[in-house]
């Protein structure tokens, strides 16, 4: 009994004295996760609440976007663009019909581009009011996203005025605009600017410099921009890392050149430069240099027919252009390539939040698997552009 005793005690001493090995544990988060907002599943391989490795895996939203271009008219693609990024319905028809425009040599007038530049920062607005409230949700302050979808309504409102819809708005026209401003909208506008400004400073209060957020999105997630070049991440994820780029200002299109605003970009206020919160940063102060270009381009509206130069029959010459424009999520590129037909030959989409989405396999390794719900949160997907 003695000597039964002392082996057990033995092979006790031994297996405490033994490296501890763990077993990998793979999960699923989502595609039904609330927190990888929209229909994205992430394959994460993990030890203990350590993540190894997290693969995103695509394609439960595909709606055959540009398959669908090869089989309609050219005026027809516009409602499908408006399907992509259905959080900013205006800004992916801005690239489409400036690109379209160009293969057929249209120069539409002052008041289409004045018109199409305010449309596109309210719905810029929009989307980060979205992508801001949401991730306050991710993070789990549930207050400013009440206070961000409310001042979003008053677009919407301003939206349905303009062109009768609220989220698909098919506004931008090859050659023009589906509507005219209503008499007394651009005073609506600049009523809306006013009412906005004080609000930035309640999101902050609210949520910026709330000591729970900083903590849990500070020094987490950090994008180096030589990453976030290589994997093609741009718009606030790559401004967030402090790459001064935006197309508005370094490849200006329609009339952004006539405008003063600043290029916002991540400084490491709270954590290190590139992190999840200098990404929510770049989105703040985006909003704020939106009021800006919405001001000057409200003061200097001009008079004009919006549908002068819509042709009745679109039958663009062949050739072929690389479109891209500045969303709120980032560079969107409209490859159009016409036979000189009625129809397009081929419509190819470069998607910024594709693009974004591609780097989670680079930073997500060594964090916790909260960490990566801020992370997601932080690079502003919508599976309808990604997925297309």
């Amino acid at each position: 009994m003695m000597s039964e005793t002392v082996q057990i005690l033995s092979d006790n001493i031994e297996l405490e004295q033994s490296p501890l090995h763990t077993d990998e544990m793979t999960l699923n988060m989502g595609p039904q996760h609330p927190s990888t907002h929209g229909v994205l599943r992430v394959i994460l391989k993990t030890d203990g609440e350590i993540i190894k490795d997290a693969k995103p895996f695509i394609g439960y939203l595909h709606r055959c976007f540009e398959k669908h271009a090869e089989n309609v008219q050219w005026q027809m693609v516009i409602p499908f663009t408006d399907r992509m990024d259905y959080l900013a319905s205006m800004n992916n028809n801005f690239g489409y019909v400036i690109g379209v425009e160009k293969l057929m040599c249209i120069e539409v007038n002052e008041r289409v581009e004045y018109l199409r530049i305010i449309t596109a920062e309210l719905n810029r607005i929009a989307s980060h009011l979205i992508a801001l409230g949401t991730y306050g949700l991710d993070i789990g302050a549930f207050t400013p996203f009440l206070h961000m979808f409310r001042e979003r309504e008053h677009i919407l409102d301003l939206f349905e005025e303009i062109c009768g819809a609220r989220l698909l708005y098919n506004f931008m026209w090859v050659g023009g605009l589906s509507h005219d401003a209503p008499d007394g909208w651009a005073q609506k506008v600049l009523e809306f600017c006013d009412y906005f400004d004080p609000k930035v400073k309640d999101y902050n209060d609210l949520l910026s410099f709330n000591k729970i957020f900083i903590e849990r999105t500070a020094d987490v997630g950090v994008i180096p921009p030589e990453v976030g070049i290589s994997y093609g991440v741009s718009g606030p994820s790559l401004r967030g890392s402090g790459v001064d780029f935006d197309l508005r200002k370094n490849e200006s299109y329609s009339v952004y050149d006539r405008f003063e605003f600043n290029t916002a970009v991540g400084e490491g206020l709270k954590g290190t430069v590139g992190d999840c919160w200098d990404r929510y940063w770049v989105r703040i102060l985006e909003m704020e240099e939106s009021i800006k270009i919405i001001r000057q381009a409200v003061k200097d509206l001009p008079d004009g027919d919006v549908k002068e130069k819509i042709p009745k029959i679109v039958k663009v010459p062949k050739g072929e252009i690389y479109q891209r424009t500045e969303t709120p999520r980032g560079e969107l590129g409209y490859f159009i390539v016409s036979e000189g037909d009625k129809v397009p030959y081929r419509v190819k989409v470069r998607s910024p939040a594709f693009c974004n989405l591609s780097v989670l396999q680079a930073i997500a390794p060594g964090v916790m698997i909260a960490d990566l719900v801020a992370i997601i949160g932080s690079l502003d997907i919508v599976l309808g552009e990604i997925d297309r």
